[in-house]
C-alpha cells in the first residue's frame, strides 16, 4: 500500500497534525470507523466494560481480565477488509519484540486469527501525555523525568532495529504513577527498511517529511527533542497559528510536507526552551542539538542523548561539590562580612527555634494536662448532676414542679435540690476545687421551676429558648415565646450566654431528667459557671510555677464551637464587669484563620491521627488584645501557645508565653557570636584549600556510562 499520507483537517488548530492515509484511503477508514455502542467482538476471559476511543483503523476498549481483575485495554481492527494488512500488524510485531521495555506499552495476548482481530494491551490510568499538557508546560524535573524514560525506551528499541517515526505526546501514556510508556508502534520501521513514514507536523525531523526519505534513527532523536520542548515550553518548535494555517492551505500531501520543511529551514532557530524557567543551560543544548536542521548535527541515536542526559545529571550533582570548592570561598574572600552576618543570623534562627521548640513542648505539657483535668472535672460535674436527676426522691417530688412556687410540693422539692447542691458544693468545698455559681431545674417546658440562689426574675420564667435547655448549639431568641420546644436528651456544655439574673456572662452543664421508664424527659437540672472562672484553681498552680521558674505564662480556655473566649488571664473581677458590654464581649472572639486552625486540631485528635506540631503556634495572636489599647500593650506582641483540646466539649486549651521572653537567651548568644566572625578570615584560606583537594578529586574520578542490555527478539 502507497505510504502517502494527508493531513487531517479535521483536527483541532491548537493541536500537532497527524499524517495519514491518502483522501481516498481516509476517507474509506472513516466511513468504516463510525461510532457503534456494542464491542466489536468479546474476548474469551475478558469482561469489556466501555470504549475508550475510535480511530481509523479500528476502537479501543477497557476490559477487565476475569481471572484477576485485572484492567486491560484492546485494540479491536474493526475494518481489517479496507485496509492494508501490513499496517496492521506492525504495531502488535513491535511491542512483541519490546516486550522486556518497562517504558515500552505491554503487549499481553494477541488475537490475529479473531473477526476482528485485536491485540490485548496494558490499561493505563492517567491517560495520554497530551492531555496532561493540556494544562500548560510541565516542571523542569518532570520534562526530564519523563524525557530520560521515553530515551530508554527508544535505546531499547533502536537496539532491536526498530524506529518509532511517530514520538508525539498522544504517543506516551502515563501510568498510575505518571511514569510514561511509550506506546503506537503503528508507523515504525525496522532499521533496514526503505519505505517512508510519516510522523506528526511539528514533531517529525524536516527530512522526514519526504515520500521518499529513507528511515533513520535521527527521526526519533528529533521528535524527542521536539516533545521535551513541548514539556518546558508548553507547545513544540515552530508552531504557531500563522504556521498552522500556513500548513492547512498547502492542499495536496506533497505541497504540505514541502511547506513544512520550509517552515523548518526558514524559521529562526527555537529558543523559547532558553527562556523557560529552570532550565539549565546542558539541558538547552542538548535541545538544540536533537532539534538541529541538520541531521548529520543531531545526535546519532536514542543511546547518544541518553549519554548526554546522563553527562547532565552527572554535572547537576556536582554542582554542589563546585559551589563548595569555589563559589563559597569567593564569596568568603569577597564578602566575609556579609556572609559572617549571614552565618551568625543562621545560628540565631536555629536557636530560636531550638528554644521555641523546648518551649513549647513543655507548654504542650502543661496543655494536655490542663485539657485532660479541666475535662474530668466537667465529667464530674456533669456526672453529679445525672445521678441527682435519676435519684428516685426527684422523679417522686418533680411530679409537682409546675404547681404555684408557694405550695408544699414546690418548697419540698426545692428543699431536697438545696440539700443535694449543698453537699456538692461541701465535698468540692474539701477537694480545693471551684465552686458553681448557680443551680437550677426547669421542667420539661423550659419554665424554671427551681435555682439556687434564689432569684424571683428567673422563676417560673421560659426559658426553653436557651442552648442548656434544647442543646443545639447556641441560644435561640427567636424561640423566646414557645413552649413547645424538646428538652435535650443527654449531658450537654452550653453556649456562653449572658444570665438574665445577673447580667454575667456563664456557661452551663445540663443533664436530662428522665422518667422511670426512660421514654420522657420531665426536666433539665443545669450548674453554671461564670467566664473567668473555669480555670481559677489552675491559674494559682501556674502562679506559683511561674514564680518558681521566673517564666510568664498564660492559660486560657477557648470554645471553638463559637470562637469565644471562656477563661483568661484578662478577666479579672474588673474586667469580667467590662464584659456586660456586649461590644467588649464581641470582641473577645477568635481570629478566623485561629478557629479554622483548632477545628482541623479538633478532628485530627478525635480520629486518633498524628497531629505533628498542629497544636503548636510559634507566633500566635491572643485575640485578648483586641479588646481596648491596654490589652493590646499587655497581649498584643507574638506568643508561643500550645492548644488540647478539651475532651469532646469542643473547648480548648492553651497554654502560652511571650516568644520574646522565651527567646531573650537567644539575643546574648547573637551577641558572642559576632565575636568568632572574625575566626572566618582564618578559616577561609584553610576552606579554599580544602576545597579545591575535594573538587580536583571529584572532577577527576571516572565518569559513570548508560549501561545498556541489548534484546534479541
Amino acid at each position: 500500500m502507497t505510504q502517502q499520507r494527508a493531513v487531517d483537517e479535521s483536527a483541532d488548530p491548537s493541536a500537532a497534525s497527524t499524517l495519514r492515509l491518502d483522501e481516498q484511503g481516509l476517507a474509506r477508514a472513516l466511513a468504516l470507523s463510525q461510532p457503534r455502542e456494542d464491542p466489536p467482538a468479546q474476548v474469551a476471559g475478558f469482561a469489556i466494560e466501555r470504549r475508550l476511543g475510535v480511530g481509523a483503523y479500528g476502537s479501543v476498549w477497557l476490559a477487565i481480565e476475569r481471572n484477576t481483575g485485572k484492567q486491560v485495554a484492546i485494540k479491536f481492527y474493526n475494518h481489517r477488509r479496507g485496509l492494508d494488512w501490513s499496517l496492521l500488524n506492525r504495531e502488535v510485531e513491535k511491542l512483541a519484540v519490546l516486550y522486556t521495555s518497562r517504558e515500552v506499552i505491554g503487549l499481553l495476548h494477541v488475537g490475529w486469527n479473531a473477526d476482528p482481530p485485536y491485540y490485548v494491551m496494558e490499561f493505563l490510568q492517567n491517560g495520554s501525555l497530551q492531555k496532561l499538557l493540556e494544562g500548560g508546560p510541565l516542571p523542569v524535573h518532570e520534562a526530564v523525568r519523563i524525557a530520560e524514560a521515553l530515551v530508554k525506551a527508544l535505546v531499547h528499541a533502536h537496539q532491536n532495529g526498530i524506529l518509532h517515526c511517530d514520538l508525539k505526546p498522544a504517543n506516551v501514556l502515563l501510568d498510575g504513577a505518571f511514569a510514561p510508556r511509550l506506546a503506537d508502534f503503528g508507523q515504525s520501521r525496522l532499521s533496514h527498511e526503505q519505505s517512508p513514514a510519516l510522523g506528526t507536523l511539528f514533531y517529525m525531523a524536516p527530512e522526514q517529511a519526504d515520500l521518499n526519505a529513507v528511515p533513520d534513527p535521527r527521526w526519533d532523536v528529533y521528535a524527542l527533542g521536539a516533545l521535551l520542548y513541548h514539556m518546558v515550553c508548553g507547545q513544540p518548535p515552530f508552531r504557531s497559528a500563522e504556521n498552522e494555517r500556513r500548513l492547512s492551505a498547502a492542499a495536496p500531501l506533497e505541497e504540505k510536507l514541502a511547506a513544512y520543511r520550509q517552515l523548518v529551514a526558514g524559521s529562526p532557530r527555537p529558543n523559547q526552551h532558553r527562556l523557560a524557567r529552570k532550565v539549565d543551560a546542558r539541558l538547552a543544548d542538548i535541545i538544540d542539538k536533537c532539534l538541529a536542521r541538520d541531521p548529520a548535527q543531531r545526535f546519532g541515536d536514542a543511546a547518544a542523548v541518553a549519554e548526554a542526559l546522563v553527562a547532565r545529571a552527572r554535572h547537576r550533582s556536582l554542582r554542589p561539590t563546585i559551589a563548595l570548592g569555589i563559589i563559597l570561598p569567593g564569596l568568603f574572600m569577597l564578602a566575609l562580612f556579609p556572609v559572617a552576618l549571614t552565618a551568625v543570623g543562621n545560628a540565631v534562627q536555629t536557636s530560636e527555634r531550638n528554644i521555641a521548640a523546648r518551649a513549647l513542648e513543655s507548654d504542650a505539657v502543661t496543655a494536655k494536662i490542663l485539657a485532660y483535668s479541666l475535662n474530668d472535672d466537667l465529667v464530674q460535674r456533669s456526672r453529679t448532676l445525672a445521678d441527682i436527676a435519676d435519684e428516685p426522691e426527684l422523679l417522686e417530688q418533680i411530679t409537682g414542679v409546675e404547681k404555684p412556687a408557694d405550695s408544699t410540693e414546690r418548697r419540698q422539692l426545692a428543699l431536697w435540690l438545696s440539700k443535694s447542691k449543698g453537699e456538692i458544693d461541701k465535698a468540692r468545698r474539701e477537694q480545693n476545687a471551684d465552686l458553681d455559681d448557680s443551680w437550677f431545674l426547669n421542667d420539661a417546658h423550659g419554665i424554671q421551676r427551681w435555682r439556687e440562689p434564689y432569684s424571683p426574675k428567673s422563676i417560673d420564667g421560659n426559658f426553653g429558648w436557651r442552648d442548656y435547655f434544647h442543646g443545639q448549639g447556641d441560644d435561640r431568641t427567636d424561640w423566646k415565646e414557645r413552649t413547645d420546644i424538646p428538652p435535650l436528651r443527654a449531658p450537654h456544655i452550653s453556649a456562653p450566654f449572658r444570665s438574665s439574673t445577673t447580667g454575667r456572662l456563664k456557661v452551663a452543664i445540663s443533664v436530662p431528667v428522665w422518667d422511670e421508664k426512660k421514654e420522657h424527659v420531665l426536666g433539665v437540672l443545669g450548674r453554671t459557671i461564670h467566664l473567668g472562672e473555669l480555670l481559677s484553681s489552675y491559674k494559682r498552680l501556674i502562679q506559683e510555677e511561674e514564680r518558681e521558674q521566673k517564666v510568664r505564662r498564660v492559660i486560657a480556655l477557648l470554645d471553638v464551637r463559637t470562637g469565644k473566649v471562656l477563661d483568661h488571664p484578662w478577666m479579672t473581677e474588673e474586667n469580667r464587669e467590662r464584659l456586660r458590654d456586649d461590644n467588649v464581649f464581641e470582641r473577645l472572639t477568635l481570629f478566623d484563620n485561629q478557629r479554622r486552625d483548632l477545628e482541623r486540631l479538633r478532628t485530627l485528635v478525635r480520629n486518633e491521627a498524628d497531629v505533628e506540631n498542629e497544636h503548636l503556634n510559634l507566633k500566635y495572636s491572643d485575640p485578648i488584645a483586641k479588646i481596648d489599647e491596654a490589652a493590646m500593650r499587655e497581649y498584643g506582641t507574638p506568643w508561643l501557645a500550645a492548644f488540647w483540646p478539651v475532651g469532646d466539649t469542643g473547648w480548648f486549651a492553651v497554654v502560652e508565653e511571650p516568644r520574646d521572653d522565651a527567646l531573650r537567651p537567644v539575643r546574648e548568644i547573637q551577641a558572642g557570636l559576632v565575636k568568632y566572625a572574625l575566626v572566618g578570615l582564618v578559616l577561609c584560606l584553610t576552606l579554599i584549600a580544602s576545597s579545591w583537594y575535594f573538587v580536583r578529586r571529584v572532577m577527576r574520578a571516572r565518569p559513570f556510562r548508560l549501561r545498556t542490555t541489548r534484546t534479541t527478539s
